[in-house]
This record gives C-alpha cells, structure tokens and sequence, in this order.
C-alpha cells in the first residue's frame, strides 16, 4: 500500500470480521511480515491491539506498507492463492488506514500471465478503482485461467464466472434458469438490480461446500456438484444463486441502522440480522418457483422442510429470534452438536417468522413484499438503515395489533404461529414418526468406537444420564461397533441395559427407547375452504 499522510499519528486497522459473516475471525492471524517505510528509511509501528498498530511521524513524505497473507483457506470470507487459482474476500487482506476510508482507493492485481482476472470494480491505469475502502474491501478478487459468461437481467448485462464442473455437465438452461431466478428476484422488489450493469457472480463447484457471500456487485457461491444430479439439488442451487442474488437489495443497500456504516474493528450487535437473513432465505425457497423452474408440489416440499428444521430445534424454546440475531458473534457461527439444544438460527426461525408476517398481511389485504418495498423505497434506496420501530410504523399503517404481533414473535420463545398460519393457507403441517427407536443420542463413529456427541434435551439419553464423550460399548450385553447397530439392538425392547465407558472407568445405564417424531410435512388439506384457497393461491405470487 502506498499514500501521503495527512497527519503525523497513523493508525493502521486490519479487519476483523467479514460483512455478511457475522463472528470474529481475525484475519491477523493469517499476516505477517509487517513493515511501514518512506523513502528514507523504515518506520518503526506500536501495536494496540492484535489488529491495529500506531505510527508516530516525523514527516508527511509518502508511506509504503507491506505485509504478506497466508491465504490457504477456500472459503467466501476468506481467501486461497493456489497453482490453479485465486480467490480473495479482500476483507481479509486490505488493512484500513486511518482517515483515508472514504477516501478512493486503487487496486493492482499481479497475476501469472496465463492467468485473467475478475472483479466487479471499475476499471482504471493499471487496475480498478474503488471509490471508498468499503468498496474495495467488499470486493472479491478471482484470477485463473477461466473466463466469464454474459447474462442480462432487465437489460442490464452480468458477468457469471464458473470455477470448476460437474462430471456429468451443467444442467441443460443452466444459465437461462439463472437469468429468470434473477429476474423474479427483480420482479419481486420492483426494480431493476440495483448493481446495474456491473454484477459478478462466482460459482465455485466444488466436491464438498455450500455457501455464499453477498457483495453489493457481485456474489461467491459454493456448491457441491455432486447435488446438481438430482432435480431437488439443482433447486437448492438455483435458492442459492437467488438467496444472494436478493441480498442486493436486503442488507446490502436496505441495512440495519446497527450496521451503517461498518465498523470492522469488533463485533456489531443488531437484532435486524432476522430481518436481512430470514426475509431473504424465505423468498428463496420462492424464486425458482416465480422463474418457472419448479411447481407448487416442491416449493411445499422444500418449506416443509424449512419449517421442519425449526419445529425440530428445541433450542426454538430457549432462545427467542431477536436473541439469536443478537448472539450470532458467539454462538451461530460457533455452534457445537449440542447447540440445538439451546439456539435456533436467525435464517431458519427468521424464514419461519417471515412466513407468519406474510400470511397475517396478505390477511389483512396487504402482503409481506409491500413492506419490503415500502422499506427498499424509504431506507434501502437512500442508504439509511432502519430499526424495528420503523418496521412498527408501517405495520400500523395496515392493522394497530399487528407491532405487538411481531414483538411477539421475535422476543417470545415458541410464540410463532407456524401451524395457524398454514392453517389459514388451507394447509397442514403433519408430524411424521421415527421408525427407529429413538434414544435421543447424536454418535459418532470413529476407528470402530461409538462416541456421544450431543444429548438432546429431555430424551432417553438424557434421562440414562448420558453425557457427550461417553464411548458405547454395549447393549444388553451385545458389542457395538456401528451406528446402525445401536438401532438394531433397541428394537421393540421397553429398556436396555447400555455398557459404556466415561474417562477411561466401565459403567452401566438403563435407557428406554421411545417413540418420536422424526420431521415434520407441509401438506394441503382437502377439506380448505374456498376462501383458503384463495388466500393460498394470492400467497403463491409475489404480489
């Protein structure tokens, strides 16, 4: 980095999170060789803390940092330099000087010569030109020897760069499918993408990965190619490419207030992380439906199953929505096997408090994508953040309960109306049983032990007094060495006798196995009314 202070005290910040990642993950620790010179000699730097440093100096002649990354890790929040490729989230690499953030910023990228590089900044001398360093930092760097392949969306033209393949090819319409998931998700926000003509969307297919992290030009999508042979993987891809796609709009430019501006130097507590996360991975699960690319059969299918994750969380019981949101730093983005017992994820429940909120309105004759239209159309365009007593204004507008409803739901554990809600839509959710027995015990197999590793809450195992890091050694006198073993041997038995060892000491428990629901499934009742059907058919389009 090279630049011409403006005072004698620099301050230099290297971040510690990554915007759309919410936990800490001190990228410092991936740095070194830290050195600060000007032209006449090196300077020396005082560290504050483990990601920031002082220089006091003499002179304003220009300053030279450099540092070296350590970048090995293939994430979206991070970044891997490799012979075959490069990929950088530069939140992981561009330290901030202070007073300069709003500032524009310059980017060279040097890269083998066989190698193209992509990145949705603009073009300048020798490079890209950001024009503050949270537009430069919000920017993903790919370089290799692939290139890209154009798509419009409402005129405008974007880049998709495909990283890797699937043995068996890409689906056929691969790329018209995500030409009209885009468009829904414009459809459904009632403009253009915001991004306009400079979008990137990087697919990295993978043999194992799913994820994603959302730019405001541009998004990096990791997919397990393995899943694009089935019909309902290439739909979870085609959710995922419209999940971030839609983060264009939703918390990208419409943001918490919590999160205006960014601060990169700790952790930033909002509660509306439910809000830019559940809203959005709600109307994913509708995209491919409004692009024509699925029916009314499987959107049902894959939101039974959203709502299934969350009625099968006991964690739902413990830890209300706007909790979750709050405790993503330490807890979502930490989570153990034992977590569900305990947590519940802003994406899931805030899906499931979204679902609930759409239907009320559409009820009431309004409907879940106004709001987020009214709220794009008031904060997101304009680029101020909005809190919950914004939210409480519009709801007011529509029905005078309708605020305490959502305070409710977001602060109250168990107080969303999952089964009323889909009652009113002419549907049911039907609980399914688990054919094995059920002992409450998550295992795992690992050089031919069986080791505990949760205990759900309230169950057998738990009533056995079975804690995580037992080794099961045998049930009812018979050794176990499989995970399908433990099932086997429970079978029809009212109670087992479990050999176990804890600390390297021999004991024994008595468990018995119960009967339990397995998931849950969202069906259509033959019975609905014409006035359900009716709401149904009206909560089926994006209106």
């Amino acid at each position: 980095m090279v630049w011409t202070p403006q005072w004698n005290r620099q301050i230099l910040q290297f971040p510690v999170w990554t915007p759309g990642s919410y936990t800490v993950r001190d990228h410092v620790q991936h740095l070194h060789s830290l050195r600060l010179s000007n032209a006449s000699s090196a300077l020396s730097l005082r560290r504050l803390s483990p990601s920031r440093w002082l220089c006091e100096l003499t002179t304003l002649e220009p300053l030279t940092l450099t540092y070296a990354i350590e970048s090995r890790d293939l994430t979206v929040r991070t970044g891997l330099v490799d012979p075959d490729f490069a990929s950088l989230s530069l939140a992981s690499v561009a330290m901030e000087i202070e007073g300069s953030r709003w500032l524009p910023h310059h980017l060279e990228v040097l890269a083998p010569s066989h190698w193209q590089v992509h990145l949705p900044l603009e073009p300048a001398f020798k490079g890209w030109l950001a024009k503050d360093f949270d537009a430069l930092i919000d920017t993903p760097v790919h370089a290799g020897p692939f290139g890209v392949k154009p798509f419009s969306v409402h005129g405008h033209r974007h880049d998709l760069l495909l990283i890797g393949s699937p043995p068996f090819g890409w689906p056929e319409g691969f790329i018209t499918d995500i030409e009209r998931v885009c468009q829904a998700t414009c459809d459904l926000m009632g403009t253009p993408p915001p991004a306009g003509d400079r979008y990137q969307l990087v697919l990295q297919l993978l043999e194992k990965g799913y994820g994603g992290l959302e730019h405001d030009h541009s998004a990096v999508l990791q997919f397990n190619w393995s899943a694009l042979a089935s019909k309902k993987g290439y739909r979870q891809l085609l959710q995922l490419i419209g999940h971030e796609y839609l983060h264009q709009w939703n918390v990208r430019r419409l943001r918490p207030v919590e999160l205006r501006p960014y601060d990169y130097s700790q952790p930033v507590i909002s509660e509306g992380l439910w809000f830019a996360e559940g809203i959005t991975s709600y109307y994913d699960l509708f995209l491919p439906l409004w692009a024509g690319c699925s029916d009314e059969a499987m959107l049902l299918e894959d939101f039974g199953a959203e709502l299934s994750s969350v009625l099968m969380s006991p964690g739902r019981s413990i830890q209300s929505l706007s909790m979750s949101a709050e405790e993503a730093w330490v807890k979502l983005y930490k989570a153990t096997p034992a977590s569900r017992d305990t947590q519940i994820s802003y994406y899931r429940l805030g899906a499931a408090v979204a679902f609930c909120l759409d239907v009320r309105l559409r009820s009431l004759g309004s409907s879940l994508p106004v709001l987020l239209r009214h709220l794009w159309s008031a904060y997101g365009e304009s680029c101020r953040g909005f809190c919950r007593d914004d939210l409480h204004q519009w709801l007011t507008s529509v029905d005078m309960g309708l605020p305490a409803e959502l305070d409710q739901w977001l602060d109250d554990t168990r107080a969303v109306p999952l089964e009323q809600s889909a009652e009113l839509l002419g549907l049911r959710l039907v609980p399914v049983q688990q054919k094995s027995p059920h002992h409450g015990l998550m295992l795992k197999q690992s050089a031919g032990d069986l080791v505990v590793q949760r205990v759900m809450h309230n169950s057998p195992g738990m009533r056995a007094d079975l804690v995580v890091g037992d080794e099961i050694l045998a049930i009812n006198g018979f050794r176990v060495r499989c995970i399908d073993a433990v099932a086997d041997l429970m079978r029809n038995c009212r109670e087992v006798k479990l050999s176990f060892a804890r600390r390297g000491l021999m004991k024994e428990t008595l468990l018995q196995p119960e009967t339990a629901i397995e998931s849950w499934r969202l069906d259509i009742d033959p019975q609905a009314s014409s006035g359900q059907l009716a709401l149904r058919e009206q909560w089926l389009k994006n209106v």
